[in-house]
């Protein structure tokens, strides 16, 4: 793809101000689109100062409606959803799992995914045209050990993702996903070095994937040239991945 290829599209990117949101936000950007960054938190330096910025709790239903209502005042449109926040939750064993760790984890990824694709699918729907990408994980697919509520958040979010593919399959809306293996993010600080090194020692290229890579792949899910392809799921595994 070619600079300008969004020209003209809006693309709202949830966990939008570090990360991966921040890389697929910029890549967006470099390629023509307008960006609207959701997020809890402020942008990091870096990041383009022309960004629309809104303080959002995507587990928040209430929040994520003001977002997307004064997204669509200020940009008139939203033609592309990225929902890239997420949250790790502690290491533990499914016995000892802390119950409210649990739910805030289910909350932030899938719950605030369903928010958002709840929210901004009505205009897309009214105009006829979208693209959606989920930033679920390899842990989804494959369930990782002291990390059943990231695992079972990320396996949810797959779902969602083909029955909502399937949903709006007639009105040229793509919802697909993408199962990346571990990323160096801000979100490894939420685990322990040892299962830190666990999850490198599964992923056959022997290092994590980078977020420009995850980037790169998003980008052309969001694009119209990913006509046809909607329900799936796009490994970023590093050949991890069994199926």
């Amino acid at each position: 793809m070619s600079d300008g290829d969004f020209a003209g599209r809006c693309a709202v990117v949830t966990g939008g101000s570090n990360g991966i949101g921040a890389a697929i936000a910029a890549r967006l950007a470099g390629h023509g689109a307008r960006i609207a960054v959701w997020d809890r938190e402020r942008l990091e330096p870096g990041v383009d100062e022309g960004f629309a910025s809104l303080e959002v709790d995507v587990a928040d239903a209430a929040s994520v409606q003001a977002a997307t209502d004064a997204t669509m005042r200020d940009l008139g449109r939203i033609d592309i959803l990225v929902n890239s926040a997420g949250i790790a939750g502690p290491s533990s064993s499914v016995a000892d799992y802390p119950l409210d760790a649990w739910r805030q984890v289910q909350s932030i990824n899938l719950d605030g995914t369903f928010h958002t694709c709840r929210a901004v699918v009505p205009g897309m729907i009214e105009r006829g045209y979208g693209r959606i990408v989920n930033i679920a994980s390899i842990a989804g697919k494959e369930g990782n050990p002291n990390a059943s509520a990231y695992s079972a958040s990320k396996a949810a979010v797959i779902a969602l993702t083909k029955s909502l593919g399937k949903e709006l399959a007639a009105h040229d809306i793509g919802v697909n996903c993408v199962t990346p293996a571990t990323a160096a993010t801000r979100i490894l600080d939420q685990v322990s070095e040892e299962f830190i090194e666990y999850m490198r020692s599964k992923i056959p290229r022997g290092r994590f994937v980078t977020v420009e890579e995850i980037a790169s792949m998003v980008t052309w899910m969001c694009s119209a040239e990913n006509s046809f392809t909607t329900g799936a799921v796009f490994d970023l595994s590093g050949g991890r991945a069994t199926y």
